[in-house]
């Protein structure tokens, strides 16, 4: 019998951060079955880099709050 999305989403949301965590990342994996070989170095290297802009100072850092507000102004215009 399938169940309705409302009831899956309830018992999602009930779970620990780290379960949903699992969750989501498995439900992405199945929405796009291809591997890409080098996707995960890829990540890697992009991530050491932002992390390095941001402990020399290169980069300015905003709180979540401000990011969410200068998302929202950019989809008003």
């Amino acid at each position: 019998m399938e169940r309705h999305a409302a009831e899956l989403l309830r018992d999602a949301l009930a779970l620990t951060p780290e379960a949903r965590a699992a969750l989501i990342d498995s439900l992405i994996e199945s929405l796009d079955p291809t591997i890409d070989e080098g996707a995960e170095e890829a990540w890697r290297r992009e991530i050491e880099l932002r992390l390095q802009q941001i402990d020399s100072g290169a980069v300015e850092l905003i709180s979540w709050r401000a990011a969410r507000q200068h998302l929202r102004d950019r989809l008003d215009r």
